[in-house]
């Protein structure tokens, strides 16, 4: 393996008091990580103080600005030369960023991409998938296997070209556009990670309904 760089894991988090403390701590066990930084976007529970509990520096805003947002304000406030963006309800999944952070150190690819096991959820997931992939192949003519995943570790120079993030729910299929199109390698790599169950109830389509029109958005601003 190349010279030791230094990595820092980004979390934006948005009132995730239930999940933020376990997945701070696993993300401590991982050795190559030297920082980790939670972005409290604005929320309303103890977001903030569960993961400074658990260890991690801590950057409040107001607001809720959404992930975009606040992955922006994140980046802006690390110069690692590996960053790893996780979702702040993995728990004890989180460990398993990991097996994203290694291909990136040793120089096998510039962005890794975490796939996720088959959850087999329903409530709309499917269909923002779809778009989404579809988006990323129809720009740069690449078949992603997890086009939504938000769980990546990336180079500081792919940091720095797709940076600024896109607004909310639409960060991953503009930040895997901007990549490639950069001519940075892409690896997707399986990992044992979960995120909290996902219900089919009116605000898990909500949820699901703010993500479509993100991903439409960025879609519709990457288009030249």
């Amino acid at each position: 393996m190349p010279a030791v760089k230094a990595v820092a894991a980004l979390i934006p988090a948005f009132n995730e008091e239930k999940y933020i403390f376990d997945t701070v701590r696993a993300v401590l066990t991982i050795p190559e990580i030297e920082d980790v930084l939670v972005v409290d976007d604005g929320s309303l529970d103890d977001t903030a103080g569960a993961a400074r509990r658990a260890g991690a520096r801590v950057l409040s805003l107001p607001a809720n600005g959404g992930k975009g947002e606040a992955l922006n304000h994140g980046a802006a406030k690390t110069d690692a030369e590996v960053v790893v963006l996780l979702d702040a309800d993995l728990g004890s999944t989180a460990g398993e960023a990991r097996r994203l952070i290694i291909p990136v150190l040793e120089g096998r690819t510039d962005l890794a991409i975490a796939i996720f096991p088959e959850s087999g959820r329903k409530g709309g997931f499917g269909l923002v998938k779809r778009l989404a992939g579809r988006g990323i192949k129809l720009f740069t003519g690449l078949e992603t296997k997890s086009p939504l995943s938000g769980q990546r570790a990336m180079t500081r120079e792919v940091l720095r070209r797709v940076t600024p993030f896109a607004a909310g729910f639409g960060v991953e299929v503009a930040l895997t556009v901007k990549a490639v199109r950069a001519g940075f390698r892409l690896l997707e790599v399986p990992v044992m990670m979960g995120h909290r169950d996902s219900r089919r109830d009116a605000r898990g389509f909500l949820h699901r309904g703010k993500q479509f029109w993100d991903v439409t958005r960025a879609m519709w601003e990457l288009r030249n």
